[in-house]
């Protein structure tokens, strides 16, 4: 179970009663590699092994699961011996709620680029977001984040977090221990598109991500210079497609409609 039951005070107007409410769990799951001490994430700490392959992959500590020899979840740490012993690592940091990730600058140069054709229909956005944004959890505790991994209108799998780049990290996971092509795959999440999770599905390989809520001008520009398809807004039939449109289908002969015009 993700929540615990609160003792707690409801006030409703003048009315005030004892009661209890349903609380996201958040803890501090450390994370090794090799016996070294390599982050510490505020996380909710379910499906670890996903979150761990994930993150390491998206960090570019690993370049595919077959460098990972063994993932080891005790309580609070998360130990990982990889093939390279010697594997060197950047300083030790901690993610607060899962706001976090290897850099502050984002080096679009250094960025893979995304030369895909994969597309899906705005039927596909509205059916996956009826399927997995209407959360029992979220409607619970309204403390999660919730991204899912998606071929097309099919769920993949989806992730629950009190961080959003905690749950982009534990569905690429999903995807690298389950042998899924990625590069045939998009995501949809319920909060914010940051830069950090555009540069995530970059190294992933995802050609798109599509958001309930807003995005960042920054993510923009690197989805733009990257070949990245993202989407915000998605709620009932509208959305809001900002970059590479192609590959929503109707948007991208919009975009080439109004460049004719």
């Amino acid at each position: 179970m993700m929540y615990k039951k609160l003792p707690c005070i409801r006030v409703d107007g003048e009315k005030y009663e004892k009661g209890e409410h349903e609380v996201i769990e958040e803890a501090p799951m450390a994370l090794f590699v090799n016996g070294r001490h390599a982050m510490t994430a505020m996380m909710s700490p379910v499906q670890l092994e996903d979150f761990v392959t994930g993150y390491l992959f998206t960090e570019q500590i690993i370049k595919n699961i077959d460098e990972i020899e063994s993932i080891r979840i005790e309580k609070t740490r998360m130990s990982v011996i990889t093939k390279n012993l010697f594997k060197v690592l950047g300083p030790k940091k901690t993610i607060l709620s899962g706001c976090g990730g290897s850099v502050s600058f984002i080096d679009t140069e250094k960025l893979p680029k995304i030369h895909s054709a994969y597309s899906i229909t705005t039927q596909d956005i509205r059916t996956a977001a009826k399927a997995v944004l209407d959360s029992e959890l979220h409607a619970k505790t309204g403390g999660i984040h919730i991204v899912a991994l998606l071929d097309r209108a099919t769920v993949l799998t989806v992730s629950e977090d009190i961080g959003r780049h905690n749950a982009l990290d534990r569905v690429i996971g999903y995807a690298l221990r389950n042998n899924v092509d990625l590069k045939k795959t998009w995501v949809l999440v319920s909060g914010r598109i940051s830069s950090e999770m555009v540069r995530k599905c970059l190294i992933a390989g995802i050609p798109i991500i599509v958001s309930r809520g807003a995005t960042t001008t920054l993510a923009v520009e690197t989805a733009e210079k990257t070949g990245l398809t993202v989407a915000g807004f998605a709620r009932g039939g509208k959305m809001v497609v900002y970059t590479h449109t192609g590959r929503v289908e109707g948007a991208g002969r919009a975009a080439t409609a109004s460049k004719s015009d």
